[in-house]
């Protein structure tokens, strides 16, 4: 029986240089974003990353790019407080705020999950979201409230597993495992999983190029 999201394939050579070469000029920080109003002329494909707060989003950017400053790494969950969009060749990068538990007054927070849900449902121009979850733990429920989201909005989301590095064998197998099954309720959901380390860099050669293959 076919294994539902299994691990994606490492694509062809022709790709990964497509992919080498998206990232490789100059990638640019256009501006934070704290309302809709706010948001940047929708005028090129723009794909975007999600995840619980602290789960890495900034550390897999700064990875992409080869740019260590670009997305502002942090141990503080919350840190991100704005939807930042960055240039990557012709397409939008796009860095949400982290979802779930941060470290701010709740109406602040309130905030951020609000401008979220409208970006997320009115935003064009969107191609693909990559949802990202921290492989020690596996699919937890705010995960899944976003997935159902991003159903709803029918908007198109791959799940990225972080910190891969950090598990081995069977704990990983079983954190595949549970977001798997979690995965497997969303009909939004691309059915491939991309496995990274940003600190060892597994993944980033074919998250460039899947993404390259969007733009």
């Amino acid at each position: 029986m076919e294994m539902r999201f299994p691990e994606a394939k490492q694509p062809d050579d022709a790709m990964m240089e497509k992919g080498r070469l998206l990232f490789a000029g100059e990638t640019e920080f256009v501006k934070g974003v704290v309302a809709m109003d706010g948001l940047p002329p929708a005028d090129r494909v723009e794909i975007c990353f999600a995840g619980r707060s602290n789960v890495g989003k900034s550390s897999l950017i700064n990875a992409l790019t080869g740019r260590k400053g670009l997305a502002r790494a942090s141990n503080t969950p919350g840190r991100t407080q704005e939807i930042n969009f960055f240039t990557a060749g012709d397409i939008y990068v796009v860095d949400l705020p982290g979802y779930g538990f941060a470290n701010a007054p709740l109406p602040v927070v309130e905030k951020w999950q609000r401008l979220l849900k409208q970006y997320l449902s009115g935003r064009q121009t969107l191609r693909r979201v990559f949802v990202l979850i921290d492989a020690r733990h596996g699919a937890k429920a705010v995960d899944e409230e976003i997935m159902s989201l991003l159903d709803s909005s029918a908007v198109t989301f791959q799940v990225v597993m972080t910190k891969v590095d950090k598990l081995k064998g069977k704990a990983l197998e079983d954190s595949l495992a549970k977001t798997r099954a979690a995965l497997a309720k969303h009909p939004a959901a691309y059915p491939e999983l991309i496995l990274t380390s940003s600190e060892k860099g597994d993944g980033i050669k074919t998250l460039r190029a899947i993404i390259a293959g969007i733009a």
